[in-house]
């Protein structure tokens, strides 16, 4: 289970706690399990890159929530049959 910041979510993902792109070692020592958003998060951080925080418009997982935006058409139009 992945209990950080207060969630308590099933933990599938497994993270190197020092990456293998950074010199990390392929050992269960240099492991932990997370779950999806924590993983994405601490991945980001460890690459020095910003990930989107269910910013308004945007969901936890960064795709867009409006029903209307280009990334969702085909979602929208399968939904609808149109």
């Amino acid at each position: 289970m992945c209990t950080d910041e207060g969630r308590v979510e099933e933990a599938k993902f497994v993270d190197h706690i020092v990456p293998l792109a950074k010199g990390g070692e392929d050992v269960d020592s240099n492991t932990r399990n997370l779950c999806g958003p924590h993983h994405r998060e601490v991945t980001a951080e460890q690459f020095d890159q910003q990930v989107a925080r269910g910013a308004r418009g945007i969901s936890e997982s960064g795709r867009p929530t409006s029903p209307n935006h280009p990334w969702n058409a085909s979602r929208v139009s399968s939904e609808t049959g149109q």
